[in-house]
């Protein structure tokens, strides 16, 4: 059952991964691999594809932000729920899901190759993705560690 405090830490690890996300993606990926990640780019070409109008940059940037915030980490406790997991490892688990939606599923359908060809780019993402849902996952462990721990 989704409580008000269960909801609330979702938001939170939510913030916490996606603040860390966008932060690996703008300033640490370019000195790792050569490239920035812009996952708004993603929401615009969908956008156009999917109801025919162009949407702003910072508008799309908001709406993944949201959707990282409340769908990613709610993929890492269901993730966590349905394969009785810990929740770092479901974390890590939601992440590799979550990055093969993005780079083999939904690139192919704006016209990029499948997995981004495997390049930087989708290498750089899948730390990313991975990374920001094992941190969601540990701040969900630590936040419910107050009350009714989850399985470490």
């Amino acid at each position: 059952m989704l409580t008000h405090i269960k909801l609330r830490n979702l938001i939170i690890a939510g913030l916490v991964g996606e603040i860390a996300f966008e932060a690996y993606a703008w300033l640490i990926s370019p000195l790792l691999f050569d490239v920035a990640l812009a996952p708004a780019n993603l929401v615009v070409a969908l956008t156009k594809m999917i109801f025919g109008f162009s949407l702003p940059y910072w508008a799309a940037f908001v709406v993944h932000f949201s959707i990282g915030v409340v769908g990613f980490s709610g993929s890492v406790l269901l993730t966590h729920l349905v394969t009785r997991t810990n929740i770092i490892l479901s974390g890590a688990i939601a992440g590799f899901i979550l990055w093969f939606v993005a780079q083999g599923l939904l690139a192919p359908l704006i016209g990029r190759t499948f997995m981004m060809g495997f390049g930087a780019y989708s290498q750089s993402s899948f730390i990313g993705h991975v990374g920001m849902a094992i941190l969601m996952g540990h701040v969900l462990l630590k936040l419910e560690a107050k009350k009714a721990p989850l399985a470490a």
